[in-house]
């Protein structure tokens, strides 16, 4: 299964496209996460089944979401519940961070994130 748990080639290409096309919100923690400068490797806009996540570290089984004003309407919280249980029956697990967060806090954003990879990779975390 991989890395990948089985995406299809249309799923890859639409991450292709998203990489092309991201938002300023994550431009900003993809700076912060690349590289290894949390001491794992982060990809971005990748395809994992069906999804795309906005960042995925394997190592650690994380997805980071970055989530826009959509994803405050019913029908997208909704969806975004469903695709996280999934990904947690997967055994990966989903942080989630608006834009305006990762714009007016990245230092906590990423304090947080740190914090998660710690317990994780420690096995102190479920």
């Amino acid at each position: 299964m991989g890395m990948h748990f089985d995406a299809n080639g249309d799923i890859f290409k639409k991450a292709q496209e998203l990489r092309e096309n991201e938002t300023f919100a994550e431009k900003l923690l993809w700076k912060k996460l690349s590289d290894n400068q949390l001491g794992v490797k982060f990809r971005r806009q990748h395809p994992i089944k069906w999804f795309i996540a906005d960042f995925y570290c394997h190592k650690a089984k994380l997805i980071i979401e970055v989530d826009g004003g959509i994803h405050y309407e019913k029908q997208q919280k909704e969806y975004d519940e469903g695709r996280d249980l999934e990904l947690k029956a997967l055994g990966i697990e989903v942080l989630r961070f608006d834009n305006i967060e990762i714009q007016q806090n990245l230092t906590d954003v990423i304090e947080k994130i740190k914090l998660y990879l710690t317990l994780k990779l420690n096995n102190n975390f479920p």
